[in-house]
């Protein structure tokens, strides 16, 4: 396997904080992507790089522990312009920060910025880390085959720069090949399994790049335990776009879904408030994964 190798993004706090307007660029890289909060749409329009050709996020606010992002992904001619003309208009209150991606040498054309749209809400879509707005798949319109391989690398920057900013929005579900984006091939993760119990339940996942990833076809219960679940809200939202479906007297994991913590996975699954780290078993050694992290901080690894 190539070794993965490190990329620089550079971040400027253009108003020395990190809650205000923030530019990020990739070394060798034309594009650069800007972050606000709504609030300083003003400021951003001042910007002579926020009124050129390409494409935005507007995000939504995460209100419910677990629950997905609202993302609408958009572009124009004038990016700053667009989001202001939203900003006004109804049906776009729920964004409160925003992104905008341009080229810093003026070569994106309106030809790249649609297909850029496109491609930007299939991968978003895709990922199912967000709830996209968009109520159609934007065209991709037509480019020649050298154009498409320029915005499809213009593609892997945003990529790479959006979840440095804080937006998960495109980071791609993990599948048991190596991923570029992921940094590391989920089947170099630790493995892991679900305590069966009484109930039957039999789930397997991978701890990898900071989350837990429950694969496909595990189980989960199919009606919750306690009305109290902060994770609640995922459960139903998982149910309602498919990822866990109803089979034989259970729900089952449709896709590899990536969870923020062994908790938030568990407690989806058992349907009820649970400590991941008690309940998931590391394959290799049979201890829970609060034991193992406990033996392997002592030896100073934490290698699978």
């Amino acid at each position: 396997m190539s070794q993965v190798r490190g990329r620089q993004v550079r971040l400027y706090l253009v108003d020395g904080t990190a809650s205000g307007i923030v530019t990020a660029e990739i070394v060798n890289w034309t594009g650069i992507v800007i972050a606000a909060p709504r609030d300083r749409l003003i400021d951003v329009m001042s910007r002579e790089d926020a009124r050129r050709t390409g494409v935005y996020f507007l995000f939504g606010d995460v209100t419910q522990v677990g629950a997905l992002r609202d993302v609408y992904v958009g572009e124009a001619d004038d990016v700053g312009k667009r989001i202001n003309q939203h900003a006004k208009a109804d049906g776009k209150d729920f964004f409160e920060r925003f992104c905008v991606i341009v080229s810093k040498d003026f070569n994106l054309t309106k030809a790249h910025s649609r297909y850029l749209e496109s491609r930007l809400t299939e991968i978003a879509r895709s990922a199912g880390r967000s709830s996209v707005l968009n109520a159609n798949e934007p065209p991709s319109g037509r480019l020649p085959e050298a154009d498409i391989s320029d915005m499809e690398f213009f593609l892997d920057q945003v990529q790479i720069v959006l979840p440095v900013l804080g937006f998960d929005t495109l980071k791609p579900a993990l599948s048991t090949s190596s991923n570029k984006s992921s940094g590391r091939a989920i089947d170099e993760g630790l493995k892991l399994y679900l305590r069966k119990g009484k109930m039957g339940m039999e789930a397997k996942a991978i701890q990898i790049n900071g989350e837990t990833v429950v694969l496909s076809g595990s189980k989960a219960k199919l009606d919750p335990e306690y009305a109290l679940n902060q994770y609640g809200d995922l459960r139903e939202t998982l149910i309602q776009n498919g990822t866990l479906v109803e089979r034989d007297g259970w729900l089952v994991l449709t896709k590899n879904h990536a969870f923020s913590s062994p908790s938030a996975a568990s407690a989806v699954l058992y349907g009820r408030n649970d400590n991941g780290r008690t309940s998931w078993i590391v394959e290799a050694t049979g201890q829970t994964l609060k034991e193992y992290e406990a033996v392997a901080a002592e030896k100073g690894d934490l290698t699978p």
